[in-house]
């Protein structure tokens, strides 16, 4: 009976391992109810935030300006300036690539700002991969 219940400790021991979180870059599992895992990458979480609940997509083109600059333009302007997306996102960055349409943006600034840091992050590696 000891040798059963020191096998089973052991065991125990061995299957509790702690999980290192996979760093930023590396593909994430997702699981919704009802559906199988699939693994995404950040850029393939951003482009369905940008196309989906982020709404960006219906001011922003990949290669055209349309109501805002293009994306290939953010991502080419911001890696230019050094800037932070996520932190203008989170509405804590002063506009550089079009002020004048600022104003415009600021109205999904509560999508965004409602964003987690995951899918920030996600939506930023979707834009630099434009």
């Amino acid at each position: 009976m000891k040798r059963i219940l020191f096998i089973g400790f052991a065991f125990l021991a061995l299957s509790c391992k702690k999980q290192e979180a996979e760093p930023f870059g590396q593909p994430q599992e997702t699981v919704s109810e009802g559906m199988a895992a699939t693994i995404r990458t950040p850029e393939e979480l951003g482009e369905t935030i940008f196309t989906g609940k982020g709404n960006c997509a219906s001011c922003h083109q990949i290669e055209t300006k349309t109501i805002g600059p293009s994306v290939q333009e953010i991502a080419k302007i911001y890696k230019d300036k050094n800037s932070d997306i996520i932190k203008f996102l989170k509405g804590e960055g002063e506009p550089i690539v079009d002020p004048s349409q600022y104003e415009v943006m600021k109205a999904n600034f509560a999508i965004t700002k409602a964003m987690s840091d995951e899918e920030l992050k996600g939506l930023e590696a979707y834009i630099y991969s434009k």
